[in-house]
Protein backbone atom coordinates (compact mmCIF):
# COMPACT_ATOMS: atom_id res chain seq x y z
CA UNK A 1 0.00 0.00 0.00
CA UNK A 2 1.24 3.19 -1.03
CA UNK A 3 2.52 5.19 1.81
CA UNK A 4 2.11 9.12 2.88
CA UNK A 5 5.17 10.67 1.18
CA UNK A 6 5.56 8.05 -1.41
CA UNK A 7 6.12 10.03 -5.28
CA UNK A 8 4.42 8.32 -8.33
CA UNK A 9 7.21 8.32 -10.12
CA UNK A 10 6.78 5.96 -12.79
CA UNK A 11 2.86 7.79 -13.15
CA UNK A 12 4.02 11.37 -12.99
CA UNK A 13 7.09 10.80 -15.78
CA UNK A 14 4.26 9.28 -18.25
CA UNK A 15 2.07 12.10 -17.24
CA UNK A 16 4.74 14.58 -17.95
CA UNK A 17 5.41 13.25 -21.50
CA UNK A 18 1.98 12.93 -22.66
CA UNK A 19 2.01 16.80 -21.51
CA UNK A 20 5.06 17.85 -23.85
CA UNK A 21 2.92 15.97 -26.87
CA UNK A 22 4.23 12.38 -27.09
CA UNK A 23 2.19 10.02 -27.31
CA UNK A 24 4.28 6.30 -26.80
CA UNK A 25 4.99 6.04 -23.13
CA UNK A 26 8.77 5.90 -22.15
CA UNK A 27 9.98 2.20 -22.13
CA UNK A 28 11.64 1.70 -18.80
CA UNK A 29 15.29 -0.39 -19.27
CA UNK A 30 14.85 -3.77 -17.80
CA UNK A 31 16.57 -7.31 -17.95
CA UNK A 32 14.87 -10.41 -17.79
CA UNK A 33 17.73 -11.68 -15.65
CA UNK A 34 19.70 -10.11 -13.19
CA UNK A 35 23.25 -8.86 -14.20
CA UNK A 36 24.90 -9.72 -10.72
CA UNK A 37 26.85 -12.11 -8.63
CA UNK A 38 27.30 -13.34 -5.23
CA UNK A 39 30.10 -11.90 -3.40
CA UNK A 40 33.19 -13.75 -3.65
CA UNK A 41 33.70 -13.21 -0.19
CA UNK A 42 32.56 -12.02 2.88
CA UNK A 43 31.70 -8.53 3.23
CA UNK A 44 34.65 -7.05 6.24
CA UNK A 45 37.32 -8.86 3.43
CA UNK A 46 36.00 -6.83 0.47
CA UNK A 47 37.19 -3.74 -1.32
CA UNK A 48 34.38 -0.66 -2.15
CA UNK A 49 33.91 1.17 -5.18
CA UNK A 50 31.33 3.80 -5.42
CA UNK A 51 29.70 4.77 -8.87
CA UNK A 52 27.18 7.93 -8.71
CA UNK A 53 26.05 9.73 -11.69
CA UNK A 54 27.12 13.34 -10.59
CA UNK A 55 29.99 14.09 -12.74
CA UNK A 56 33.48 15.57 -11.58
CA UNK A 57 33.56 19.49 -11.07
CA UNK A 58 36.29 20.33 -13.52
CA UNK A 59 36.24 21.39 -17.05
CA UNK A 60 36.25 18.12 -18.49
CA UNK A 61 33.53 16.41 -16.21
CA UNK A 62 31.43 19.40 -17.24
CA UNK A 63 31.79 19.12 -20.87
CA UNK A 64 32.13 15.09 -21.43
CA UNK A 65 29.61 13.14 -20.78
CA UNK A 66 31.04 10.28 -20.29
CA UNK A 67 32.68 7.56 -17.23
CA UNK A 68 35.34 8.93 -15.08
CA UNK A 69 37.48 7.88 -12.50
CA UNK A 70 37.93 10.21 -9.95
CA UNK A 71 40.44 10.37 -6.38
CA UNK A 72 38.16 9.36 -3.86
CA UNK A 73 40.98 11.30 -1.26
CA UNK A 74 40.73 14.00 -1.04
CA UNK A 75 37.00 14.01 -0.81
CA UNK A 76 35.92 16.57 -3.61
CA UNK A 77 34.58 19.89 -2.22
CA UNK A 78 31.65 19.75 -5.24
CA UNK A 79 30.05 17.75 -7.95
CA UNK A 80 28.83 18.76 -11.02
CA UNK A 81 24.93 18.05 -10.73
CA UNK A 82 23.42 20.94 -12.64
CA UNK A 83 22.58 18.95 -15.56
CA UNK A 84 20.85 16.45 -13.92
CA UNK A 85 17.23 16.06 -12.74
CA UNK A 86 16.22 16.66 -9.24
CA UNK A 87 13.52 18.64 -7.34
CA UNK A 88 15.66 21.98 -7.35
CA UNK A 89 13.11 24.19 -6.19
CA UNK A 90 12.77 22.21 -2.62
CA UNK A 91 16.25 20.91 -2.51
CA UNK A 92 19.95 21.30 -3.43
CA UNK A 93 22.80 19.01 -3.85
CA UNK A 94 25.18 21.18 -1.08
CA UNK A 95 25.32 17.88 1.03
CA UNK A 96 27.82 15.86 -0.80
CA UNK A 97 27.21 12.90 1.39
CA UNK A 98 23.93 12.61 0.93
CA UNK A 99 25.50 10.80 -3.39
CA UNK A 100 29.02 10.95 -2.67
CA UNK A 101 29.14 9.50 0.53
CA UNK A 102 33.12 9.07 0.71
CA UNK A 103 33.53 9.96 4.25
CA UNK A 104 31.05 7.97 5.56
CA UNK A 105 32.15 4.75 4.22
CA UNK A 106 35.67 5.42 5.20
CA UNK A 107 34.37 5.27 8.36
CA UNK A 108 32.75 2.76 7.75
CA UNK A 109 35.35 0.35 6.31
CA UNK A 110 37.32 1.25 9.51
CA UNK A 111 34.54 0.11 11.69
CA UNK A 112 35.08 -3.57 9.65
CA UNK A 113 32.02 -3.77 7.91
CA UNK A 114 33.91 -4.10 4.48
CA UNK A 115 37.74 -4.03 3.81
CA UNK A 116 38.67 -0.67 1.86
CA UNK A 117 37.40 1.87 -0.06
CA UNK A 118 38.74 1.70 -3.48
CA UNK A 119 40.88 5.13 -4.19
CA UNK A 120 39.29 6.00 -6.88
CA UNK A 121 35.03 6.60 -7.09
CA UNK A 122 33.60 6.14 -10.88
CA UNK A 123 30.86 9.34 -12.27
CA UNK A 124 28.60 7.42 -15.00
CA UNK A 125 26.22 9.71 -16.68
CA UNK A 126 22.57 9.56 -16.18
CA UNK A 127 21.90 8.47 -19.98
CA UNK A 128 18.70 8.34 -21.73
CA UNK A 129 20.00 5.32 -23.87
CA UNK A 130 19.62 1.88 -22.66
CA UNK A 131 22.33 0.75 -25.50
CA UNK A 132 24.88 3.54 -24.62
CA UNK A 133 24.57 2.08 -20.55
CA UNK A 134 24.65 -1.30 -21.40
CA UNK A 135 27.46 -1.01 -24.57
CA UNK A 136 29.64 1.58 -23.11
CA UNK A 137 29.20 3.26 -20.08
CA UNK A 138 28.21 -0.19 -18.20
CA UNK A 139 31.77 -2.04 -19.62
CA UNK A 140 33.71 0.58 -18.94
CA UNK A 141 32.95 0.69 -15.15
CA UNK A 142 33.76 -2.04 -15.13
CA UNK A 143 36.63 -2.51 -16.47
CA UNK A 144 37.73 0.17 -14.26
CA UNK A 145 36.44 -1.76 -11.30
CA UNK A 146 38.54 -4.54 -12.54
CA UNK A 147 41.57 -2.12 -12.46
CA UNK A 148 40.80 -1.33 -8.96
CA UNK A 149 40.32 -4.77 -7.65
CA UNK A 150 36.73 -3.67 -6.64
CA UNK A 151 34.70 -6.80 -5.67
CA UNK A 152 31.54 -4.89 -4.15
CA UNK A 153 29.92 -2.12 -6.23
CA UNK A 154 27.71 0.67 -4.50
CA UNK A 155 25.59 2.84 -6.97
CA UNK A 156 24.76 5.99 -5.44
CA UNK A 157 22.26 7.81 -8.16
CA UNK A 158 21.30 11.46 -7.66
Amino acid sequence: MPGKYDVPYIQRTRDYYRAQGYEKDYVWAHHDEMPFTPLPKPLRECRLGLITTAMPDTVEGRAKRQVHASMSTPTPESMYTDELSWQKTVTHTRDLGSFLPLNHLRNTARAGVFESLSGRFYSVPTEYSKRNTTDKDAPRILELCREDHIDVAMLVPL
